[in-house]
């Protein structure tokens, strides 16, 4: 026997539908235990990487780095003239003047693009943060941190 709105009568039964294939969504989904881990984005993941490397070197370093900020983005502004042999940077550092702190900006993409594990991540991520700490304080990279592999 069918209801009025044509259903077989079953009203106490979630609905479970999934229109466009894409699995469970919503609050649903989330663990249902507050202890169970949430999985972490990629971005997330990344910027955890990037922060522990950063904060290890700032720490070292802030009696002469000064004012410096730190930024991850997505990718590098690519320039309307940019051509396929040219280089896509991995970071880019600009420098500041008496107020304007400098700013040390990691790009995500770029890096990931280039790497296959998370450790080799952890390695390029070093590796761009000291050569940029370096070029700030002129002083070479290994110096920066013992780490440092080119």
């Amino acid at each position: 026997m069918t209801d009025a709105r044509g259903s077989s009568g079953s009203r106490d039964k979630p609905r479970t539908r999934d229109r466009h294939g894409r699995g469970t969504r919503g609050p649903v989904a989330m663990p249902a235990d507050p202890t169970v881990p949430v999985r972490r984005t990629r971005r997330e993941r990344f910027d955890d990487i990037a922060l522990d490397i950063v904060t290890e070197i700032d720490a070292r370093w802030q009696s002469r780095l000064g004012l410096i900020e730190y930024a991850v983005e997505e990718s590098p502004d690519i320039p309307p003239d940019w051509t396929v042999d040219d280089y896509i940077p991995l970071g880019s550092l600009e420098r500041g003047s008496g107020a304007t702190p400098a700013r040390l900006v990691i790009y995500r993409r770029p890096i990931e693009h280039r790497c296959l594990t998370r450790s080799e991540v952890e390695a390029m991520v070093l590796m761009v943060v000291v050569e940029q700490v370096a070029d700030l304080l002129g002083i070479a990279a290994n110096d920066v941190d013992p780490r440092y592999q080119p």
